[in-house]
């Protein structure tokens, strides 16, 4: 698509310099699509080594940003602090082709990369731009790119490589993605729910929602999170809703990360209190039933304890945040549960859907977003995990998908797509048969005074464990709130469940160890060989009985394994058998 390209202009960010804008333009063109246009402008400034940014669009730019300077100080501290300071600027960006639908868009997809950019500290908005279809919605993508591009030219700091922002955990779980249609009504049903349930003086109410790995989970609960955050503002549209407190929990260290870096770059919290985000026995701890939160999200929820662990004495954390909430929204995947702590029977979760469907608080997502593959690859992947069954490998022309003849030939497959940035992040994954203690090294062998590491060992080859390859100096720096496959050192080593649960991969290497079999014509789990005891210990049930769960553990490990790949899955099996049938079929 030929489209003009944008124009872009910087001036410091005062009044006088804006009432004299025009001076400061070249020529007539410029004047015409930044003065009478509708533009979008980037105001920030540097402090220290991060920066403030605040994201707007306007139909008078003139208007607009004068009404900044003179008003906002007076009540918001972020506009006071760029009035105040004689080094903040702003970015002017104009196009032939803009109206107010796509500056909409631009802002939007602004606000979506610079909460990404490891530079930037804080980014200030109040709303969301999500548009449906307009006349010139279909340029949107590329203008986008030729508006970053000419961005970067003045500032690789503040506006890095595409790439490097798309591969981002904050990025694939920021609450300025586009939603699908689903979600959006998934996100309107759910506040609709919020403000019927506080508008009666409800408490202990639950929403359920029920959706598969891929399915759009996370995405949707961050776009939660801060739409209660906008409407919680003192002159949000929702009067109910002014004033809510809302928390966000998560049993996932990995993505407790991304969640409170995202919750402090947009400056979402609770009165002076920043702790919207954290993990629930944090808050079962540090609330009681008197003092009830009005919102509380639990994304993951099948992570969610269900017996007594560690810092947590009860009995099951849900009802206990029931207890301590007036709303509660729940986001589970019964196929995600990975240890006995966290095993819901069949009567007990029907008892969850029946309670949330009592409000009509039950909702279930059913598309497929994060595998970008055809229906009979995603059907292949569900068949070997579900029915247990290997299948003709289909042709696919999005997706990758390849069967590997050795562990070396895995591993040089994943390095080989990530020496390339423009194939994003891959990564070697396995399931848990191989042993790993977290928090002690083994003991080094051989007389040898080297540290060992906790090792995947095929044969003659080996490779560590996730997070046991000590980054360098620079590295640390560059590592700083990075989930554990965006750092670079981890190429090295092999991703578990427990580092990868809930993230996406480009391609994903998936190692299936010695726990999953093929015999008499089907995948069967091998209890014995697994060194996840949270999947193989047995289970104390609540009648007293005890239950051995690793063959439904085990599968849902494979079941979130197999399904991280957003554009390719490599697999290796060391069952000889399954590997053999799994070749076989081959296209």
């Amino acid at each position: 698509m030929n489209l003009p390209s944008p124009i872009i202009h910087e001036i410091p960010f005062s009044k006088s310099e804006i009432a004299n804008i025009e001076s400061t333009l070249s020529d007539e063109k410029k004047k015409k699509f930044l003065v009478t246009y509708p533009t979008v402008y980037v105001v920030n400034d540097q402090l220290s080594e991060k920066y403030n940014v605040y994201i707007g669009e306007t139909t008078d730019i003139k208007r607009r940003t004068i009404e900044h300077l003179s008003n906002d100080p007076a009540t918001r501290k972020d506009w006071l602090a760029f009035e105040q300071s004689e080094t903040s600027k702003m970015f002017i960006i104009g196009h032939e082709h803009f109206n107010k639908s796509m500056t909409l868009d631009i802002e939007n997809k602004l606000m979506h990369y610079m909460t990404s950019v490891p530079s930037v500290e804080k980014v200030t908005n109040r709303r969301t731009n999500q548009q449906s279809d307009y006349y010139t919605a279909s340029e949107m993508e590329t203008i986008f790119t030729k508006i970053w591009r000419k961005l970067r030219q003045r500032n690789k700091d503040l506006f890095p490589l595409e790439h490097v922002i798309r591969d981002s955990a904050l990025f694939k779980a920021s609450p300025f993605h586009k939603l699908t249609d689903e979600q959006l009504i998934a996100r309107g049903r759910i506040v609709q729910r919020i403000e019927v349930a506080l508008n009666r003086n409800k408490e202990s109410q639950l929403i359920l929602v029920d959706g598969e790995a891929g399915s759009g989970k996370t995405v949707l609960m961050s776009s939660l999170l801060y739409e209660l955050d906008q409407l919680a503002q003192e002159d949000s549209e929702s009067v109910i809703l002014q004033g809510a407190s809302h928390y966000l929990l998560v049993n996932h260290d990995q993505q407790l990360t991304v969640y409170q870096q995202l919750a402090k770059k947009l400056g979402i919290r609770n009165g002076r209190k920043f702790d919207v985000v954290n993990k629930p026995t944090h808050f079962i701890t540090n609330h009681t039933e008197n003092e009830k939160a009005d919102i509380v999200i639990i994304d993951e929820a099948h992570l969610l304890w269900t017996q007594g662990k560690q810092s947590y004495r009860g009995k099951n954390q849900l009802e206990d945040i029931l207890k301590r909430a007036r709303v509660v929204v729940a986001v589970f995947d019964k196929h995600q549960i990975l240890s006995r702590e966290q095993y819901v029977d069949e009567e007990q979760l029907d008892t969850l859907i029946h309670k949330a469907n009592l409000d009509g608080g039950y909702l279930k997502l059913k598309n497929q977003l994060r595998i970008n593959a055809s229906e009979e690859t995603v059907n292949w992947i569900r068949n070997l995990i579900d029915k247990q069954e290997v299948g003709p490998i289909p042709h696919d022309d999005n997706y990758d998908l390849q069967i590997m003849k050795s562990p070396e030939d895995l591993q040089a497959k994943i390095i080989e797509k990530a020496s390339n940035e423009k194939n994003g992040i891959s990564r070697m994954l396995a399931t848990f048969d191989w042993e790993y203690v977290d928090k002690r090294r083994p003991e080094p062998a051989d007389g040898s005074s080297e540290p060992k590491t906790w090792d995947v060992t095929i044969g003659d080859w080996h490779a560590p464990w996730n997070l046991q390859i000590e980054p360098t100096k620079d590295q640390k720096k560059a590592n700083r709130g990075k989930a554990w496959a965006e750092q670079a050192q981890t190429i090295g080593e092999v991703g578990s469940t427990f580092t990868i649960q809930g993230f996406d991969l480009n391609y994903a290497g998936v190692i299936i160890g010695p726990s999953v079999v093929y015999r008499d014509g089907k995948i069967q789990f091998v209890r014995e060989a697994s060194k996840n005891k949270k999947a193989t210990q047995q289970r104390t049930l609540k009648d007293g009985s005890k239950k051995v769960l690793s063959d439904e553990l085990l599968r849902n490990e494979l079941n979130v394994l197999l399904t991280r790949g957003v554009n390719g899955l490599y697999v290796y099996a060391v069952d000889e058998e399954l590997r053999e049938v799994l070749l076989g079929m081959k296209r």
